[in-house]
């Protein structure tokens, strides 16, 4: 089931949002998105998929303020639930030369956009992302959070957690999405460090909440990780995660002990015990 805004005709971006019971946060993410600075035409596509929730409902309510920027939402509704499907039917459905994948507890600043699609009109195929801002509400996952996010990966990389971008050549790169467990980490290894491109514009990213949640979520990231290192050994070609010296640790646990504290506690508890095929997000 889908509909769709008056279309204003070919959009400069396709943003891809697949939504699965995000009643709670899915008009926060749209209202961002739709106070964007950026003077193209942008389609919106929520792939409602699995939900029990009004998540649909709740999309379809944001087509109004779209339609005043004559730009695009169009909400599909899949009874199946699954990020990996969804994100195929929203690939299905866009009409964008650039295509912008966002989760949907994601909110965007009002500049990212714009970025993004300035940045995916350099020649040859190409990946972006913002700077991520990791936000939390309670104290463990403040802590956890405000240790990751001077770890190198996050400070010297384009990690493109929750939300990245390709142009059209560089969608080109995969065909249909893969079921795996890691889709960002995926198309990030399916460029090349000179091809992936960090803009300034920020974006408010949420983790879990709680540490049984930080442990259960780090497992999975490490067992997707895992899963592409094994069914994608080629793309290791590209990937450039800088090492965490033990004296760069060190330096940052003395900045920050309870950060590092419960940093390394979640790693910890990780190793422990091996993924399991549950997952949560934790919120």
């Amino acid at each position: 089931m889908s509909d769709q805004s008056e279309n204003p005709g070919s959009p400069a971006i396709s943003v891809i949002l697949p939504a699965s019971n995000e009643a709670a946060l899915i008009g926060a993410c749209l209202r961002s998105l739709c106070a964007s600075i950026f003077e193209g035409t942008v389609q919106v596509i929520v792939i409602a998929n699995g939900c029990r929730d009004d998540t649909a409902a709740r999309a379809r309510a944001c087509a109004p303020e779209f339609a005043a920027r004559r730009w695009t939402l169009e909400v599909i509704e899949q009874a199946t639930g699954g990020k990996l499907g969804a994100l195929g039917a929203g690939d299905a459905a866009a009409r964008g030369a650039v295509r912008v994948y966002l989760d949907a507890d994601v909110t965007v600043s009002h500049d990212l956009l714009a970025q993004l699609g300035a940045a995916l009109k350099e020649p040859g195929p190409r990946y972006a992302s913002g700077r991520v801002r990791i936000t939390a509400r309670g104290a463990v996952s403040r802590a956890y959070a405000r240790f990751w996010a001077r770890v190198p990966f996050m400070t010297q990389g384009v990690p493109g957690c929750g939300v990245f971008a390709v142009n059209a050549e560089g969608r080109a790169r995969w065909g249909d999405w893969p079921a795996i467990i890691s889709d960002d980490t995926f198309v990030r290894l399916c460029f090349a460090p000179r091809e992936r491109i960090g803009v300034s514009a920020p974006y408010d990213w949420p983790i879990a909440e709680g540490f049984a949640n930080l442990v259960r979520v780090r497992r999975r990231q490490d067992a997707g990780v895992a899963e592409i290192e094994q069914r994608y050994p080629d793309l290791l070609c590209n990937d450039d995660k800088p090492g965490f010296a033990v004296a760069d640790k060190l330096r940052l646990a003395l900045r920050d002990p309870l950060g590092f504290a419960v940093y390394t506690s979640v790693a910890l508890a990780v190793r422990l015990r091996p993924a399991s095929g549950e997952w949560s997000r934790g919120r």
